[in-house]
């Protein structure tokens, strides 16, 4: 039913290595910090460059070889808008000269929102209401960040990435499996900078609220939890076995969670994609832009059978399978 046919990405230019952080930090070193992540660098948003700034560069990029004026719905996703209102997918539209006869709304989601999307142009395609849907997923977590959060900023990048989503005939039509705990609300969170005025300091927490929290192991154990689970659930429904499935690309966290979850759920190392060390964890954005590496580097062939999986703040979590 539906197909994703062409995926672009845009990385800012500031690019933060793991020697930047080392000068910063020199009680880290650039090795430890490779191997425990995976990351050798990430890439930064400059001060007054926002995530509709880096949707235009990955949407432009895309519009270079598909006509923009079969874009009839733009589904934007992101942590980090340029405003509360209005909505950055309306302002997108305007700044890509789209058509004014389309669909456009943002969603809020992270690390799962590429999966969401996928749900959601499948919902609009499925009841008639559009054919051809841009989703973009793009985040400067970066700017959440204190800098003095070594942990954090040795995990995290910048980038947007622009798909297309297709109406085909000849697409199967696998199932999504979703899901929602808002129990880890507080594990993951910028607890400052909209209307909730009522908050307290996590007790760990020694920068201020408006900067990004993480509980690393709560968000590990959450996933370690969840995420195998799925994996099976999102087969069982789809009536396939590991066998059927070409390659398994989930959200790229961190080499060490994602080696983890390989082992846990038994995937073939051949069968599973790592791909972060030059752009660390992007958010929304990691997954789209894996899958345009494994098709620039022939990994990702025709006929291809993808098992996706995202997870993260939340707690959200959502995969699906789609041919290539």
């Amino acid at each position: 039913m539906i197909k994703v046919s062409k995926i672009e990405y845009y990385l800012p230019e500031l690019v933060l290595t793991n020697k930047d952080l080392e000068k910063e930090f020199p009680e880290w070193s650039s090795e430890r910090i490779h191997e425990k992540v995976g990351i050798s660098q990430r890439h930064i948003s400059a001060a007054h460059e926002t995530v509709l700034d880096l949707a235009v560069q990955s949407s432009e990029k895309l519009f270079e070889n598909y006509d923009r004026s079969k874009i009839d719905f733009i589904l934007f996703c992101t942590q980090s808008p340029d405003y509360f209102l209005p909505t950055t997918a309306c302002i997108l539209q305007d700044k890509l000269g789209l058509r004014k006869n389309i669909g456009a709304m943002d969603f809020n989601l992270g690390c799962s929102g590429f999966v969401y999307g996928l749900a959601f142009a499948k919902g609009l395609i499925a009841a008639g209401i559009a054919k051809n849907i841009l989703l973009v997923t793009s985040e400067t977590y970066t700017k959440h960040i204190n800098p003095k959060d070594k942990g954090n900023r040795s995990i995290f990048g910048d980038a947007s990435a622009s798909t297309i989503i297709e109406q085909v005939e000849n697409a199967g039509d696998y199932k999504f499996c979703l899901g929602t705990d808002g129990s880890g609300a507080e594990n993951l969170i910028v607890k400052k900078g909209a209307f909730r005025t009522d908050f307290e300091l996590s007790p760990d927490n020694e920068f201020d609220p408006e900067n990004l929290y993480m509980n690393g192991p709560e968000i590990f154990n959450f996933t370690i939890e969840n995420i195998p689970g799925l994996v099976k659930e999102t087969m069982e429904v789809n009536g396939l076995t590991m066998d059927d499935i070409d390659h398994f690309v989930f959200h790229q966290a961190n080499s060490f969670m994602l080696n983890y979850l390989r082992k846990k759920t038994k995937i073939p190392t051949e069968k599973f994609y790592i791909d972060m060390e030059k752009t660390g964890n992007t958010v929304s954005a990691t997954i789209p832009i894996a899958l345009k590496n494994m098709m620039d580097k022939g990994i990702l062939k025709k006929g291809d059978k993808v098992l996706l999986a995202g997870f993260g703040v939340g707690y959200s979590w959502g995969a699906t399978v789609l041919d290539f």
